[in-house]
């Protein structure tokens, strides 16, 4: 089984060592990036939702007319539109982009989003509404005939939608806390953490299997997202850490105080925290002060060495039954470059080695 490679593509350059995210555009440079990735070998680019950004459908169809294999995991928070009208816009994008290059990638968030007409607070009923929301859009996808629906959330008649998608859309799902598992092995082909300490992966792993197990289906793939510092050797690469977690700090959107440093942390963000209080370094290579700079909000955590040591943390991850990395970095263009010479094919053929070597 091939392990499968992630990037993020963004509609403008921006990480968090490089100032304020802002809202604008720079076509010429999204185009750029998400061929790099396709050229580096990476299967597929997120690209990130949020009332704070552009919209995720719309920057997923416009990478993909630039690009010919790419694949694309959009990120999408259910409920903030019609489950109907979002499986024909997931289905129209499948069919557009020419079939088999679309991932659904829910997002239950971690509070209400009043903003965007979102009121509902209990953790427990945003992740019963996500349950309901993503049953409707896969019978959406799947039936040939108008169907009914009657949930607490969601009340149909008579849904149907002719236009169907190319193939089998795939749906990805994220979240740390029980529910979630519970919610992610009904629909999602693909379960999504963040860059914990081995220990903390192994603990998530075995209670997503767990939830599978008595749901009676088989569990998921797992994806771990974690960000990667290279350097050529290792003292080069622990410099260029420590100057990217001094960009950070100088970043304002980061400092104590700011709008940013007072948003609602969620179960994974708290892990992070967490585990960053036991230490900073972590295993063969993790690294935790990336994560507490920005106060954990996603995929902050770093893996950092040389390219080999690298990829030996990303298959010590793999040992424990992770298929996908979601990898990006602090220098995205010339990151993703750097990935694919020295990161991608290395993890790939040694993971294909080791499985071999079970086999036998």
């Amino acid at each position: 089984m091939s392990i499968e490679f992630v990037g993020m593509v963004f509609p403008s350059q921006w990480s968090e060592s490089k100032g304020p995210r802002a809202a604008g555009f720079d076509l010429d440079y999204l185009r750029h990036h998400a061929r790099a990735h396709e050229n580096a070998g990476f299967d597929r680019v997120l690209i990130a939702s949020g009332p704070g950004g552009a919209d995720s459908l719309q920057i997923a169809a416009f990478a993909a007319a630039q690009t010919e294999r790419l694949g694309f995991m959009v990120a999408h928070r259910p409920a903030l539109t019609s489950p109907t009208v979002a499986a024909r816009s997931f289905a129209t994008l499948d069919h557009t982009t020419g079939g088999g290059r679309i991932r659904l990638h829910a997002i239950t968030g971690i509070t209400a989003e009043p903003g965007e007409g979102d009121f509902l607070l209990d953790k427990t009923a945003r992740y019963q509404r996500t349950d309901e929301y993503l049953e409707i859009v896969r019978r959406t996808w799947a039936s040939d005939e108008p169907f009914d629906f009657d949930g607490k959330f969601f009340q149909l008649k008579g849904a149907f939608s002719p236009v169907k998608p190319a193939g089998a859309i795939p749906i990805s799902f994220g979240g740390s806390s029980d529910i979630a598992y519970q919610i992610a092995v009904k629909h999602a082909d693909l379960y999504a953490l963040w860059g914990e300490p081995l220990s903390g992966v192994a603990e998530q792993i075995a209670k997503l299997r767990a939830a599978a197990q008595q749901a009676g289906v088989a569990a998921p793939r797992v994806s771990l997202s974690v960000r990667l510092i290279l350097g050529a050797t290792e003292e080069l690469a622990w410099e260029r850490a420590y100057q990217i977690l001094a960009q950070i700090k100088q970043n304002p959107q980061f400092a104590e105080g700011s709008a940013w440093s007072k948003r609602l942390k969620g179960t994974g963000s708290e892990r992070l925290l967490a585990a960053a209080a036991a230490g900073d370094r972590h295993d063969r290579a993790l690294w935790m002060p990336t994560a507490s700079a920005v106060g954990a909000y996603g995929d902050t955590t770093a893996l950092v060495g040389t390219p080999e040591t690298v990829a030996e943390a990303l298959l010590d991850y793999v040992d424990l039954g992770v298929t996908t990395f979601l990898n990006r970095g602090y220098d995205p263009l010339y990151d993703t470059v750097d990935y694919g010479r020295w990161i991608i094919p290395a993890v790939r053929e040694e993971a294909r080695r080791r499985e071999l070597a079970r086999a036998s």
